[in-house]
């Protein structure tokens, strides 16, 4: 059997991993990282619109967001935007910017970011075995069809295991950094 048997289930396992990494961009460590405004939406003439699309996302220090809108009339918008968000952060309007001033995190509120972190890390193992799980499936349905002999399947299964093992350290890497990363004070 060709690589291009096992593209598919690798491809999904990658998906997985930017969905992580997507996740845990979100979360605040403490330091500003426009990032967090992603998932952040203003009433913009009816449309629903990304805040980092009305306007500059800068950050001019390591705890603030500065917000530019280019259309001065949305200010408001994107106040109350960000304080129905669930980021925390309480925004400073001064009529031109809004500000985000990041606190520095209490560590209490570190160790809770570091067990949301693990769940989060738990989470995509679980999707990259359920992936896993689907493949070996497939493999021993071909095999009962006769599609595959037996050594086949057994190569299937190791490389599928192989591939998962490599995405699962992978996981674990990017927890260890954004773990490292909350810790930091």
């Amino acid at each position: 059997m060709g690589k291009e048997a096992y593209k598919s289930y690798e491809e999904k396992m990658k998906k997985t991993i930017s969905v992580l990494k997507e996740d845990l961009s979100g979360l605040r460590a403490g330091r500003a990282n426009p990032a967090i405004l992603d998932k952040v939406t203003v009433d913009y003439y009816g449309v629903p619109t990304p805040v980092t699309q009305l306007g500059s996302v800068t950050v001019p220090e390591a705890r603030v967001i500065l917000i530019q809108p280019w259309d001065a009339k949305v200010l408001k918008e994107i106040e109350k935007s960000i304080q129905k968000s669930d980021i925390g952060i309480n925004p400073n309007n001064d009529g031109k910017v809004i500000r985000l001033v990041f606190p520095p995190l209490t560590e209490e509120r570190r160790k809770e970011l570091t067990k949301v972190v693990k769940k989060y890390g738990e989470d995509g193992k679980v999707a990259i075995r359920s992936i896993r799980r689907d493949a070996i499936e497939h493999f021993k349905a071909q095999k009962k069809k006769n599609e595959i002999t037996e050594d086949d399947l057994k190569d299937a299964e190791k490389e599928i295991q192989n591939i998962t093992d490599r995405f699962i350290d992978e996981i674990d890497k990017i927890v260890e950094v954004k773990e490292k990363e909350i810790l930091e004070v």
